[in-house]
C-alpha cells in the first residue's frame, strides 16, 4: 500500500500540505479533487519522485510499477502504433536485446524468447491498437508519424502510451482534457477493468463518479478521504462541514463561559482557586477551528436586450476550409431559433468545430447559404480562445480596449461578476492559471450582451467549482446556447436538445446522453463487424471457403498436439534433470568458493567433489543443448502451414 505520515510540502512560501496522514490500498480507484492551486499535481510528482518532501514519510511498495502521461513526447517521428506500444519499456528492452544477440548464444536466446512470450510480445501491436481505437484513431492513422498529429491528439497518444505501460499504479491528471464523449466512455470502461491502483485528478464530476470508489480532498493544507464517488464526497463533506460548525459553536460558548467565570471571580480571595482551575481548563482545551467552504466562484451572463424569433441558418450548406477537395459537413440544413439550447455531439474530426465556426461567421460555406436574423448578436467562444489573451495585460485593461469610453468602476464591477476582484484586476494575466484565462475570456465575450452564445469546450481547464458556477449562469442566461462539450454535467444543465455531427452531416438527435452512449455502443459494434466482413472480402474467401478453411486449421492444430505430446514430455523430464543438476551445482560452486574447502579439513573429499562439479557441468550444459533442440523442433512444428 501507500503510506503517508505528517507529510508536509511547500512550494516557495505557500505551504500545499501541512502534516498530513493518507493511506491508498492496493486495487483502489482513488479520485483527488480540489482548488486549482491546492497540491493535486505536487502529490502526483511526489509520488513519482519528483519533489522531496519538507517533512514527514511517504512509501511506496518498491516492486509496484508507476504508469504516468508524460507532458513531453521524447520521438515525434515514431509511428503512433509504435511511440505507444515504447510505453511498455520492459518489452522494448527485451526486443532489443534480442535482436542484438548472436545467434550463436542459444542459451541466451531461449531466455530472452520464453521472457517475450511471458510480456505478451506477439500481442503488443494488437493491444496498442486496441487502445488507439478506443482513443478515436482511425487504423488509417495508426503507422503515421506522431509529428502529423495535432496537441490534443499528441495528449491522446500519450494517453495511450501510459495504459500500454504494465503498471501496478496508475496516476492520470485530467485524462479527459483532450477527449472527446465518446473517448471519456471507453477510458471509463478501461478504467473500470484496470486491476491495479488508480489515482486520478479529474474536474469532470460524471467522470468521477463513474470511475472513483473514494475520494482525496485536498484542502487548507490537509488530505481528506471520503467514501464513494463525487456525489457521495459532497453530501459527505457538507455533514462533515455541519458537524464541525456545531464542535466550533459548541466550543465557542463554553469558552465564554470559563472566560466569564476568570473574569467574574479572579479577583475574589474566595473565589481564586476555582477561577484558577478554570484557568488551566481554558488553557487545555483544543481550539476547533470550523472546516471552511472555499471561496466558489460566481458568474453572472447579462441577458440580452433583444433575441429575434430566428436568430441564424443554413441552407443546403457545404462546410469546410478553402482549398479542400471535399467539403467535411455537406448539405447543411438548419435554423437556430430564439431561446434554443442546444449540445451538439460527435467524434473529435466529425466536423463540430467546422460548424460552429461557420455559425459564428468565421468561416464562410463553400457551397449554400449563411442567414442573419436582423439584430443578431454572436458570442464566440473557440477551443483555443486562451491564446486571445494578452499575457502583458490586465483584466482591467483588457475590458477597457472593447469599452474606452465607460467608467473603470464599471469595469471593475463587471470582472468582480466573473471572479475578479481586488488586485487581481490591475494584475498582469502571464502568471493565471487555464481556468482564470478561460474565465477571463469569457467575460469579454459577453460583455456585448449576445443573444446567441456558440461555447466551444468552454470548460477544458476549469475546475468543479467554476464549471458548476458556468453550468448555474449558462442556466440563467436569457439567451440561446449552442454548445460543444464533453462535460456531461455542463450538457445535461445546460441544453435542451441535441445535434449529432457524424458522418458528413448534420442531424438532430432524438434522444439523451444514455441515448447517445448507446448509439455509440452500437456504431462501434456495427464497425467491428463491418471491418471483420471488409477483412473476409479482401481476402477473398466466402462462406465456403472459410468453413474449410477452419476445418482445415482445427486438423493442422490437432496434428501439431499429436506431433508436440511426445516432445513436450521430453521436454519436460529435460528440465526437471536440468534443475536437479544446476541446484548441485550452486551448492559445490557455494562449497569451493569458501576458503575452507582447500584446508586439511577437505583433503580427501576435495578431489571427488571437484570431480562431481566437472560432470555436473558436462551434463548441464548437454541437458542444455537437448533442451534447445526440442524447442526448435517445437517451433519448426508450428511453423507448419
Amino acid at each position: 500500500m501507500i503510506r503517508a505520515t505528517g507529510i508536509t510540502l511547500r512550494r516557495g512560501v505557500k505551504v500545499l500540505l501541512d502534516n498530513t496522514d493518507f493511506i491508498v490500498n492496493p486495487g483502489e480507484r482513488l479520485g483527488i479533487v480540489g482548488k486549482n492551486g491546492a497540491g493535486k499535481s505536487s502529490l502526483f510528482a511526489l509520488l513519482q519522485g519528483e519533489l522531496d518532501l519538507d517533512g514527514g514519510d511517504l512509501s511506496i511498495p518498491e516492486v509496484w510499477k508507476v504508469a504516468s502521461v508524460r507532458q513531453t513526447i521524447p520521438d515525434r517521428s515514431r509511428p503512433a502504433r509504435e511511440f505507444v506500444i515504447d510505453g511498455d519499456e520492459r518489452l522494448r528492452a527485451l526486443q532489443e536485446a534480442r535482436a542484438n544477440t548472436p545467434d550463436s548464444d542459444g542459451h541466451t536466446i531461449a531466455e530472452l524468447e520464453n521472457a517475450l512470450i511471458e510480456a505478451d510480445t506477439w500481442s503488443a501491436p494488437s493491444r496498442a491498437e486496441q487502445l488507439l481505437a478506443g482513443l478515436g484513431f482511425r487504423p488509417d492513422q495508426w503507422m503515421l508519424p506522431v509529428q502529423e498529429f495535432s496537441g490534443g491528439w499528441q495528449m491522446r497518444l500519450s494517453l495511450a502510451r501510459a495504459l500500454m505501460a504494465p503498471s501496478d499504479l496508475l496516476l492520470l491528471d485530467e485524462p479527459t482534457n483532450h477527449l472527446d464523449l465518446d473517448a471519456m466512455l471507453w477510458l471509463e470502461r478501461w478504467l473500470v477493468s484496470y486491476p491495479g491502483t488508480v489515482l486520478l485528478i479529474s474536474h469532470d464530476t460524471e467522470f468521477l463518479d463513474a470511475v472513483a470508489r473514494s475520494i482525496l480532498h485536498v484542502d487548507q493544507g490537509k488530505l481528506v478521504r471520503y467514501k464513494g464517488g463525487y456525489n457521495d464526497f459532497l453530501a459527505q463533506r457538507a455533514e462533515r462541514m455541519q458537524q464541525s460548525q456545531i464542535a466550533y459553536e459548541r466550543q465557542t460558548r463554553e469558552a465564554a463561559r470559563l472566560q466569564g467565570f476568570i473574569d467574574r471571580f479572579k479577583a475574589q480571595a474566595t473565589k481564586a482557586k476555582q477561577a484558577q482551575s478554570r484557568v488551566k481548563a481554558l488553557a487545555r482545551m483544543q481550539m476547533v477551528s470550523p472546516l471552511r467552504e472555499d471561496s466558489s466562484v460566481s458568474i453572472r451572463l447579462p441577458s440580452p436586450d433583444y433575441t429575434p424569433d430566428t436568430l441564424l441558418t443554413l441552407n443546403q450548406a457545404d462546410l469546410g476550409y478553402p482549398g479542400q477537395e471535399k467539403p467535411i459537413l455537406a448539405q447543411v440544413r438548419l435554423m437556430v431559433r430564439g431561446g434554443a439550447r442546444v449540445g451538439i455531439l460527435g467524434m473529435n474530426g466529425a466536423g463540430k468545430s467546422t460548424l460552429v465556426k461557420t455559425l459564428a461567421g468565421k468561416l464562410e460555406p463553400i457551397h449554400g447559404e449563411r442567414q442573419e436574423a436582423k439584430g443578431l448578436v454572436i458570442g464566440y467562444f473557440a477551443q483555443h480562445q486562451l491564446d486571445s489573451i494578452d499575457a502583458d495585460a490586465t483584466p482591467l485593461q483588457h475590458l477597457a480596449r472593447l469599452a474606452p469610453d465607460v467608467r473603470e468602476q464599471e469595469l471593475r464591477n463587471y470582472l468582480g461578476s466573473f471572479g475578479f476582484s481586488g488586485d487581481m484586476v490591475t494584475s498582469l494575466t502571464a502568471p493565471f492559471s487555464g481556468g482564470e484565462k478561460a474565465r477571463l475570456a469569457l467575460s469579454l465575450i459577453v460583455w456585448q450582451k449576445p443573444n446567441l452564445l456558440l461555447l466551444d469546450e468552454p470548460t477544458n481547464h476549469l475546475d468543479v467549482d467554476t464549471r458548476e458556477a458556468l453550468a448555474t449562469a449558462l442556466a440563467d442566461y436569457g439567451g440561446s446556447v449552442l454548445l460543444v462539450s464533453h462535460d456531461r454535467h455542463l450538457l445535461r444543465s445546460t441544453v435542451d436538445s441535441f445535434w449529432i455531427v457524424a458522418d458528413g452531416q448534420v442531424q438532430e438527435f432524438d434522444g439523451d446522453l444514455e441515448d447517445y452512449r448507446d448509439w455509440l455502443l452500437a456504431r462501434s459494434a456495427q464497425s467491428r463487424s463491418e471491418a471483420r466482413q471488409e477483412a473476409r472480402a479482401d481476402s477473398g474467401a466466402d462462406t465456403t471457403d472459410r468453413k474449410a478453411q477452419r476445418r482445415q486449421e482445427a486438423e493442422l492444430r490437432q496434428r501439431q498436439a499429436q506431433q508436440r505430446k511426445p516432445l513436450e514430455s521430453r521436454l519436460k523430464k529435460v528440465e526437471s534433470t536440468m534443475e536437479k543438476a544446476q541446484l548441485r551445482l550452486q551448492e559445490l560452486d557455494t562449497l569451493m568458493q569458501d576458503p575452507d574447502f582447500y584446508s586439511d579439513r577437505y583433503k580427501d573429499q576435495r578431489p571427488a567433489l571437484m570431480a562431481e562439479h566437472g560432470e555436473l557441468s558436462k551434463t548441464h550444459q548437454t541437458l542444455e543443448e537437448e533442451w534447445l533442440d526440442i524447442q526448435e523442433a517445437m517451433e519448426e512444428i508450428g511453423r507448419q502451414v
